[in-house]
């Protein structure tokens, strides 16, 4: 019952991080008590900061998703594959190379193929490029 007190009073005291200050100091919090055992009281306060600094981070520093060839070349060097790789799924040597140096635009069969081998969600492969 204590700990669900001590829990109920961290959640209290939390509140949305709302300017560039209150992010510091967040940050500088967490930094200290990153490492402290999961269900401790540190533990409940650092997990419950990284949730607030997450949300301030996607609205105020928005990492946009990389282009599809790049987001393929990203994947390509995950995977430790070649351009040969892809003849299967993109065509022969030469269309994979017009592809992947953007001279070539991708057909949705490509992007079926693409998604299915490198395991990339679709949605980043119909974006324009």
């Amino acid at each position: 019952m204590m700990n669900m007190i001590k829990s109920m009073q961290i959640l209290y005291k939390m509140k949305l991080i709302k300017s560039e200050i209150e992010y510091d100091q967040a940050l500088e919090r967490l930094n200290q008590i990153f490492h402290t055992p999961q269900h401790s009281k540190e533990g409940e306060e650092a997990e419950l900061l990284a949730l607030l600094i997450e949300e301030y981070e996607k609205e105020h520093y928005p990492i946009n998703a990389p282009d599809p060839i790049e987001a393929i070349k990203i994947r390509m060097e995950e995977m430790h594959l070649k351009q040969k790789d892809l003849i299967g799924e993109i065509g022969s040597k030469g269309v994979v190379s017009e592809i992947l140096n953007k001279k070539r635009k991708l057909t949705v069969k490509m992007i079926r193929n693409l998604s299915r081998k490198l395991k990339i969600n679709s949605e980043v492969l119909i974006q324009e490029y």
